[in-house]
């Protein structure tokens, strides 16, 4: 009985992250998926809830401006749930801003094998093929 109580209570607090999220309350959603994250290393989660906590966390993140940190979460979420294909594309994004071409062509194409009618994914794809060879080109 305690099992599942404790197993609602952790859904509880990943739905209150997931509404404090969408309504642009962003401290408060990161201090909720951190609570969720921490529940599931004493109890066993569900895969693709693990991996939108730290999706969505890493979302926060990327939006603060703290890129390696961000990247650390979508590595985790991937981590957490391998067939989850917008953590490889948000793990893409910030590794093209910060000019990791290769490695963002890498999560790119993972995006696109999990998902092919991803249409960002392959716009972002393309672009970074464009970008990668306009660097090779420029010699750096």
């Amino acid at each position: 009985m305690e099992s599942a109580q404790m197993e609602n209570d952790c859904l509880r607090v990943l739905e209150q992250a997931h509404m404090e999220f969408n309504n642009n309350n962003f401290n408060k959603a990161e201090d909720l998926y951190t609570d969720f994250i921490t529940s599931c290393q004493t109890r066993k989660c569900d895969a693709h809830d693990l991996a939108i906590a730290f999706n969505n966390r890493g979302q926060i993140k990327y939006k603060r401006v703290d890129f390696y940190e961000a990247m650390e979460d979508y590595t985790l979420a991937i981590q957490a749930n391998s067939r989850f294909e917008v953590p490889f594309y948000n793990r893409g994004l910030i590794r093209y801003r910060l000019g990791f071409f290769q490695e963002a062509e890498e999560d790119f194409r993972k995006t696109l094998d999990l998902n092919p009618a991803f249409e960002d994914a392959k716009l972002s794809l393309k672009q970074t093929k464009i970008d990668r060879e306009h660097r090779i080109s420029r010699g750096y």
